[in-house]
């Protein structure tokens, strides 16, 4: 337990950036699963419309230090190729 009065403030901060982070790594995975959806129904024309959202999420969180950017590049990669072989089909 925090003793002193600026671990103690330190520890209320901590409390409130873990409660955000949570929210927004939340949020991330809602958006990042609702795109993988529109894949398996093979919606291309929903997931082209979903895309810049999704990527605009990913980027976000990767600016707030949520994910890495590698992480980031990585998902809008995989995503896309992904985009690609439905709207292929």
């Amino acid at each position: 337990m925090a003793n002193t009065f600026s671990a103690m403030k330190r520890a209320r901060q901590e409390e409130r950036r873990t409660d955000v982070n949570r929210m927004r790594k939340s949020r991330l995975r809602h958006q990042m699963r609702a795109f993988r959806r529109l894949l398996e129904q093979k919606d291309a024309k929903g997931a082209e419309n979903e895309i810049p959202k999704t990527f605009s999420m990913i980027d976000r969180a990767a600016k707030w230090g949520i994910i890495k950017k590698n992480t980031a590049a990585r998902y809008k990669s995989r995503l896309t190729l992904r985009l690609k072989t439905v709207a292929a089909a």
